[in-house]
């Protein structure tokens, strides 16, 4: 009988400087294919994403979005016509086009490890928060992908696309709040140079969502953000996986 191997992550934290953008490359190269996906890929850092997979000697699998973003064009179409065999993926309620359609609960496996998907709008109607799961040989502390409903210090604005400060309060606190305080959270973006979190720390010190959710209400809409600069541009592209053109 053949022994499956426990499954080993390999983890890629990588920059965007033009939008802030994080994107994050998981991979479990305990298993022989050393399938890997891509979370929140932005198309002008396309090149360098696709070569870290080759010199490492993994097969992208999957593209995940975290939502229908508004600051950047998603690399989802790009590296779709790159690796033809790679599958995008985004939340049903997005209503973007994709291979795959996520509800919450859904997970999406690697190898032998897989993130469960939680729903969590606010910024959009859309967002989901990809999280790692909790078996005792998977990885510890579990690792939380945020997209913009919790930054380090901060959350996501909630005045477009469909945006809810009271759903965003509400989905921070059930969903991602809820998790184990030593859970680690990375964010879509940061600003200011900051590349992690915890539950623990977003939960005590978050300036805004350690606020009631009146009070929280009241901030988001005392906040007279800028209109973003790309929405125009990014949100048409990404509704069709980031290439206007593209028949997913």
């Amino acid at each position: 009988m053949a022994v499956t191997a426990p499954p080993k992550l390999l983890f890629r934290q990588l920059f965007e400087k033009e939008s802030s953008t994080y994107t994050y490359l998981l991979a479990d190269i305990a298993h022989p294919d050393k399938p890997a996906l891509l979370i929140d890929p932005v198309d002008k850092t396309v090149d360098r994403d696709l070569g870290l997979i080759k010199n490492l000697g993994l097969k992208l699998v999957f593209a995940l979005n975290t939502h229908c973003h508004a600051d950047h064009i998603t690399a989802t179409g790009i590296l779709k016509k790159k690796v033809p065999t790679v599958k995008s993926v985004i939340s049903r309620s997005s209503l973007a086009k994709a291979d795959i359609l996520i509800d919450g609960g859904d997970k999406i496996r690697i190898g032998n490890l897989f993130l469960e998907a939680r729903p969590t709008p606010g910024h959009t109607t859309g967002c989901t928060t990809y999280v790692t799961d909790d078996a005792p040989h998977h990885p510890n502390p579990r690792m939380a992908f945020t997209g913009d409903t919790v930054l380090i210090g901060g959350c996501g604005r909630t005045d477009f696309q469909g945006g809810s400060s009271e759903k965003l309060y509400r989905s921070a606190h059930s969903q991602i709040f809820t998790l184990p305080k030593q859970t680690l959270l990375y964010p879509a973006h940061d600003y200011r140079g900051f590349t992690v979190t915890t539950v623990e720390q977003e939960a005590l010190y978050n300036p805004r969502l350690t606020q009631d959710e009146e009070a929280f209400i009241n901030t988001m809409k005392k906040l007279k953000l800028p209109y973003p600069k790309m929405i125009d541009i990014a949100v048409p592209a990404n509704l069709v996986c980031g290439i206007q053109d593209s028949k997913i």
